[in-house]
């Protein structure tokens, strides 16, 4: 796993940085909201999710609360590009495997991807009050991450370079925007939220969310302050959401859902996974 990086450390690894993305000329993508793909219902695919709990002027404006994307050549800048250098080592590695596997998102996969820490694989048939609470919340993370995606139209790390990412390169995730990750902010909400519901196993998921969306620069399609902004923007949705009565009531019956499906026990998740899992949490986590 990548450490924290001295300046010295990162003017070597700069020096073998492939061009930046944001260096090459690249036109306006055909549909500018193509970046965040939180708005489709994962439990009812090609219908349209049911509504946010936020009214659409009563969410945070992400533009205002988030600072811009590192300019050129800032010591952010630097360290974001050094992050994506570094990482670029770890491919075939387990944790290139965690990142590939947690490219998948919605709250029926991010459930699977919690379940090492939660101890159990959740059968989802018992969870509808659990499931609702996280893909209701989805669309209101997805309102939120849309506006800087679009306003900063910051582009990926990839872009203009032939560096390994853990998925496959296609025109709709290059054409996409980079600021805030996305992932990110929907794997901390996610966290947050399934940490009110499950306290006792508070630490290990908040580690777990944070792994989550450091995914995104293993996989080398979101730079590391992407992720940073993602953490900041999944926090204050959140924070919005506990004002919303709605969302609290059926915060409330998930948590009886949820603890009840945890006490009945269910399938043991995949111990090899779950090794290779908490190996990569004992990793220092990446920082700038």
């Amino acid at each position: 796993m990548l450490r924290t990086l001295s300046l010295p450390a990162l003017a070597v690894l700069i020096a073998a940085t492939p061009v930046r993305a944001e260096d090459t000329p690249h036109p306006a993508p055909a549909n500018p909201q193509a970046a965040p793909s939180l708005g489709a219902d994962t439990l009812k695919p090609g219908k349209p999710a049911v509504k946010p709990y936020l009214a659409e002027t009563a969410g945070p404006d992400a533009i205002q609360i988030l600072p811009p994307p590192p300019a050129h050549d800032a010591p952010l800048d630097k360290a974001d590009r050094a992050a994506f250098v570094g990482t670029r080592a770890l491919k075939g590695s387990a944790r290139w495997e965690i990142a590939a596997n947690d490219v998948s998102e919605g709250a029926s996969a991010v459930l699977d991807n919690f379940a090492c820490v939660l101890g159990t694989r959740i059968d989802q048939t018992r969870v509808p009050a659990v499931l609702h609470l996280l893909e209701r919340t989805r669309l209101d993370l997805a309102r939120a991450t849309r506006g800087p995606k679009v306003h900063y139209r910051r582009l990926r790390p990839f872009v203009g370079n032939e560096a390994p990412i853990c998925v496959q390169r296609t025109q709709a995730l290059t054409d996409s925007f980079s600021y805030p990750s996305g992932h990110a902010t929907q794997g901390w909400a996610y966290a947050l939220i399934l940490a009110s519901l499950v306290p006792e196993k508070a630490t290990a998921i908040l580690a777990r969310g944070r792994a989550y969306g450091e995914s995104r620069v293993v996989c080398g399609v979101h730079w590391l302050s992407d992720v940073a902004a993602g953490r900041i923007t999944g926090s204050s949705v959140l924070a919005t959401l506990m004002g919303d009565p709605g969302f609290r009531a059926d915060l409330d019956k998930a948590r009886t859902e949820l603890r009840g499906a945890l006490s009945a026990g269910g399938a043991a998740p995949d111990q090899a996974v779950c090794t290779r899992e908490a190996e990569a949490l004992r990793e220092p986590p990446l920082e700038f």
